[in-house]
């Protein structure tokens, strides 16, 4: 029972986190802020998924594949960031 607990903690905490990024993303209209928010909301659908399944399980390789698109485009808000219009 544990294990739900500390999923639905690190959800909420997720949601909240993209919460604020959205809100500096707003302030801002910074892509960057956006990618961030982007990847928390991930985080906490991710989290929320493993709520229902049976086994819940970390290493899934959908899991994996989720996260690493949401990573990806953290990289490119940071490469855009650094390299793009100047």
């Amino acid at each position: 029972m544990t294990i739900y607990f500390l999923l639905g903690a690190i959800s909420a905490f997720s949601f909240t986190a993209s919460i604020f990024f959205l809100r500096f993303w707003r302030d801002s209209r910074d892509f960057f802020f956006f990618s961030f928010a982007f990847f928390f909301l991930v985080e906490a659908g991710i989290r929320i998924a493993l709520l229902f399944l049976p086994r819940p399980n970390e290493g899934a390789t959908w899991i994996y594949s989720v996260r690493l698109l949401a990573l990806l485009i953290i990289l490119f808000a940071i490469l855009r960031k650094n390299y793009g219009r100047g």
